[in-house]
């Protein structure tokens, strides 16, 4: 019987929580094999069984485990079952082969039922016994396969009638006589990445001397350009040209002319960095998270959109590794895919600024001197005054808006005319 412990995932971090198990006990499983998810403060990780064997759990689902804790035990003296794949093909096969005999007799009985009331229906399986229904109920019940005890009965003494069925297939999840809104109270224990976020705003907000300053940018330029080459764009790389290879590009030409806004203080210290490692906050199952793309001021358009699909996708599925959430330099948060038409974000600490991008929506402007319907997007900056002087922050965030407007830009970092003329 060998130990399967709980993995060092990170200096800082000290306990983990057993998410869910992916095999059940008794179960043979191979080696390498994934057995079980943990998650830390930080990321989600799978734990993978070191020897072929049976499996035997020691923690349960939400247990809180240390590192080093024996999270499960294998059997590797254990036979590998003999003939469990060949006995399972014509088991399944036999099963999938009665379950579709059954579905033909129900569809068979079905048929004549619906087009004429008096015809039954057979019997129903799912339909309580102090319930009734009409034979076409009764058969629709059956055929999508209802739960009897969550249709209202609106016959005669209770019986369901198709209407009443028809009903409940149009709300599911609707309890009938349960009220919309009751007294009840429920506790869910917080997971360690809640923790961790929690923790984090509430640091950031206590430690950091945070202000944020506002602009608007006209979306117009980069609107047209989008739609202009999205297809040719999508055909060549193979991803879609979303608006975050923009920002993200916008932001590293910002960043690099105004080279405090990519620095934090450690101590008596200020670190600057010469290379931009954008973090991208990302709206995961189980909390906030913040990947990192490494070197993104030498990244192309194309470059910037696989990355940021790769990372969205690892953090939509838990998948995220502690190194692809470890270090960043800025933050690039998007709050306008949920509608938000402004925001003050919280800063990442220990970064000491964070770019808030919102809501596209069309609005009057005055564009030499006419009133004109542009769509326009509000941006925020929240930084740490600490180290981010008032100058600094509104030129940066001036200078975003500029190349977001002239994304002909966004090549150089500056007007093409006047690079041509070293001007």
């Amino acid at each position: 019987m060998i130990d399967i412990k709980v993995p060092a995932v990170g200096e800082s971090i000290s306990e983990v929580t057993l998410v869910k198990w992916l095999k059940r006990e008794g179960q043979y499983v191979e080696r390498d094999e994934v057995i079980a998810e943990l998650e830390s403060e930080k990321a989600t990780f799978e734990v993978n069984a070191e020897k072929a064997g049976v499996l035997k759990p020691v923690g349960k689902e939400g247990d809180t485990l240390k590192i080093g804790d024996v999270v499960a035990q294998i059997d590797e003296t254990a036979a590998k079952p003999e003939g469990q794949a060949a006995a399972t093909t014509p088991a399944t096969a036999t099963a999938a082969a009665a379950t579709t005999q059954a579905a033909t007799a129900t569809t068979t009985a079905i048929a004549p039922a619906t087009q004429a009331a008096p015809a039954a229906a057979g019997p129903v399986t799912n339909i309580p016994n102090d319930l009734k229904a009409t034979p076409v109920a009764a058969a629709i019940i059956s055929d999508k396969k209802i739960d009897a005890g969550t249709i209202t009965p609106s016959g005669t003494g209770g019986k369901i009638l198709k209407n009443d069925v028809l009903e409940a297939l149009a709300h599911p999840g609707r309890t009938p006589g349960k009220a919309l809104f009751t007294r009840q109270d429920r506790r869910e224990k917080m997971s360690n990445l809640r923790k961790t976020v929690s923790r984090r705003l509430v640091e950031a907000k206590n430690t950091t001397a945070m202000l944020t300053t506002f602009n608007e940018v006209d979306m117009s330029a980069v609107m047209a350009l989008r739609a202009k080459y999205k297809d040719k764009f999508k055909e060549k790389h193979g991803v879609n040209l979303g608006f975050m290879s923009f920002f993200t590009k916008a932001t590293c030409y910002a960043l690099q002319e105004w080279p405090a806004v990519n620095a934090y203080i450690d101590g008596d210290e200020l670190v600057y960095h010469d290379y931009c490692d954008v973090s991208i906050a990302v709206s995961a199952p189980k909390g906030l998270v913040v990947p990192v793309i490494r070197n993104a001021e030498s990244l192309s358009m194309a470059d910037i959109e696989k990355k940021v699909v790769e990372l969205a996708t690892k953090a939509r599925d838990n998948k995220l590794s502690m190194e692809e959430m470890q270090g960043g330099t800025f933050t690039i948060t998007n709050g306008g895919v949920f509608g938000s038409l402004m925001s003050t974000p919280i800063i990442n600490i220990p970064q000491s600024a964070i770019l808030g991008m919102h809501k596209i929506e069309d609005r009057a402007v005055v564009v030499n001197g006419q009133i004109v319907v542009r769509p326009m997007m509000y941006l925020a900056v929240s930084y740490d005054h600490r180290i981010i002087d008032g100058r600094e922050s509104v030129s940066f965030l001036v200078r975003i808006k500029e190349l977001l407007e002239n994304p002909d830009q966004l090549l150089f970092g500056k007007d093409p005319l006047k690079a041509l003329l070293e001007l």
